[in-house]
């Protein structure tokens, strides 16, 4: 493949080549900080933990795929939406700095169901993040460009003081995705 991240990721230890998306978003965010706690969504097979992870965060990795353990990172394989009451328990009432979310659905080939498929992701992810983002956090969530995309954004401006679209050099050129980054959580109600 000529993909000039999958071959830099051999060489720079990373897992995916989604590593070097993050690698942008904190080079221009500037989202982590020694000591922060972090929940990554999605987490499958381990870049963005390992970025975090080195960072210095307290990674907790969270994916219904296996993952090959990463030093200084807790994996607990599940499914956040059929499982989310087993982790409310789990977590009870911790809070974390940062939840990013790299979730993404098995691509059926169709743009629009695509979407709509991404789209209910991102919205188990916020609910998430509803419960368990500390007041001031950081949420950031891979999404598919289309039609509901700027109704999601919306609904997170009403919850962060800063919303922005942020589109890696990384990415492919070609794709629809896209990250909302999602700074200083104000709050909001979870859905359940």
């Amino acid at each position: 493949m000529n993909d000039q991240y999958v071959q830099k990721t051999s060489k720079d230890g990373y897992r995916s080549r989604s590593a070097y998306k993050l690698v942008e978003m904190d080079n221009k965010f500037k989202l982590f900080q020694e000591g922060q706690k972090i929940i990554d969504l999605g987490a499958s097979p381990g870049g963005w933990s390992q970025v975090a992870s080195q960072k210095g965060a307290n990674v907790v990795a969270l994916d219904i795929k296996p993952m090959n353990a990463i030093n200084g990172v807790e994996f607990i394989q599940c499914d956040i939406i059929n499982e989310f009451e087993i982790l409310r328990e789990k977590f009870k009432d911790q809070k974390f700095d940062v939840i990013l979310s790299d979730m993404a659905p098995e691509s059926c080939g169709l743009k629009s169901l695509d979407h709509i498929r991404i789209m209910l992701l991102c919205e188990a992810a916020l609910n998430f993040a509803k419960h368990f983002l500390s007041h001031g956090g950081t949420f950031v969530v891979k999404i598919f460009q289309g039609e509901s995309d700027k109704d999601f954004c919306n609904e997170l401006k009403k919850m962060f003081k800063t919303v922005k679209y942020f589109k890696p050099k990384s990415s492919r050129s070609e794709s629809t995705e896209m990250y909302l980054v999602s700074l200083g959580f104000i709050g909001s109600k979870p859905s359940i």
